[in-house]
């Protein structure tokens, strides 16, 4: 049985929270240069050039992608057969979280209570999802989620009967809504089954997905392709002034659920959909 050191996992997250902060991942970075050679509005087209010197820039200059460092959202998927030791995993995580963005002079975002709303200072605590796996590696995943796509999200317990039509209403409608608030073109990540909380955490989970990378159920698949040309018809644009660049890419997962219920949730990564990933 392999161990771990939770001071191990504090380091981890230190650093990863910076590099997620910093880095736009490769694969949205392509997404966003190939819908750059195709867009045919001028400013649209500009625009997506803006965004990615501004991915550029900011690996270049060590500053953040956004001054919207996000709330972290720290998914851990642990190894049964993994033994973690030193101490409480659920403060290691956050002490990462606390030191990585005091080092990174990353914003600091949260507050204690959403009612008093005192900051916290340390952009701690985070939001931890935990999962147990097979195996004896832990792989950490960080997603620094900001406000403005986080608050453009919606869920809602449809009816059996509406079925994959009903689901398709509601995808459109929260991306109309949600128009140029989210900062696009987004990434749009569709829960579909399970109940109230298990439907929001796997539209989440949606954007931990590469860009490109296709639902292996080829049902899924073809709605994930249906919805993206729909969403792109809209027009709505890159930071929402217009353009055939709303979305880079719909993401579906789904859960088994009750015969009554068809949860379905829309989760926003905004054009700088920041994550990073790392096994221990």
């Amino acid at each position: 049985m392999r161990r771990i050191n939770v001071d191990e996992i504090t380091l981890a997250i230190r650093e990863m929270v910076i590099e997620a902060n910093t880095r736009l991942p490769e694969d949205i970075k392509s997404a966003l240069a190939d819908a750059m050679e195709k867009e045919t509005f001028p400013r649209a087209r500009k625009i997506l050039g803006i965004c990615l010197e501004n991915a550029n820039l900011a690996v270049s200059e060590g500053m953040a992608l956004c001054q919207d460092t996000g709330l972290a959202v720290i998914d851990l998927e642990i190894g049964q057969e993994l033994q973690l030791y030193g101490g409480d995993l659920e403060t290691a995580v956050n002490k990462g979280v606390s030191e990585g963005y005091l080092a990174g002079s990353l914003r600091k975002s949260m507050v204690r209570d959403p009612l008093n709303r005192i900051n916290t200072g340390d952009n701690s605590p985070a939001v931890i999802h935990i999962h147990i796996v097979s195996g004896e590696n832990l792989k950490i995943t960080v997603l620094p989620k900001g406000a403005g796509s986080e608050n453009m999200g919606q869920m809602a317990m449809l009816k059996p009967a509406q079925g994959v039509d009903g689901v398709k209403d509601f995808v459109l409608k929260v991306v109309q809504e949600a128009a140029g608030n989210p900062c696009p073109p987004v990434i749009v990540g569709v829960g579909i089954g399970g109940n109230m909380e298990k439907v929001t955490m796997l539209a989440k989970q949606a954007l931990m997905r590469e860009v490109g990378q296709k639902n292996p159920d080829i049902q899924l698949a073809g709605l994930e392709a249906e919805l993206l040309g729909k969403i792109n018809q809209m027009k709505i644009g890159p930071q929402g002034l217009g353009g055939d660049t709303t979305a880079l890419a719909v993401h579906i997962e789904t859960y088994p659920t009750h015969i009554a219920c068809l949860p379905v949730a829309v989760c926003l990564g905004c054009h700088s959909t920041r994550r990073v990933s790392r096994i221990l």
